[in-house]
């Protein structure tokens, strides 16, 4: 399969799975009577974020990936190096604008990057042979 093709399916299996997450999380919210408009653009900016996160990680693992069939591993792994820790700053410092802005329920703005593993794990148990 195009490496193209398997990023993309996967970052719809993530974004599928965030949002049942994300809708069960605002349920309960709702249900503990702690249900607000900035819980709900909290929780939409946690989706967007995991599955964001989601996705530029797997576009570098993929380049990384490819420059090793190229035969240029040790390309692959400094590409993975660099772009770990930028890509790690940048999903920090907008969460943190955004929870100083005031307009976002950090917690439920939190909670959704750590449902991208669940979903993974949940989805690898469901795929049919590989």
């Amino acid at each position: 399969m195009d490496s193209r093709k398997l990023v993309f399916k996967e970052t719809s299996i993530v974004l599928a799975g965030q949002v049942i997450c994300v809708a069960l999380m605002l349920g309960i919210y709702a249900l503990l009577g702690y249900f607000s408009a900035k819980v709900l653009l909290g929780g939409l900016m946690g989706l967007l974020a995991a599955t964001g996160n989601f996705f530029f990680m797997a576009v570098t693992v993929s380049l990384a990936a490819n420059k090793a069939r190229q035969q240029d591993a040790d390309g692959g792994r400094r590409l993975l190096k660099r772009v770990y820790p930028i890509r790690l700053l940048v999903l920090a410092a907008g969460l943190f604008a955004c929870g100083k802005s005031g307009y976002f329920h950090v917690p439920a703005m939190v909670l959704p990057l750590a449902f991208v593993r669940p979903t993974l794990t949940l989805a690898e148990f469901f795929r049919k042979g590989a």
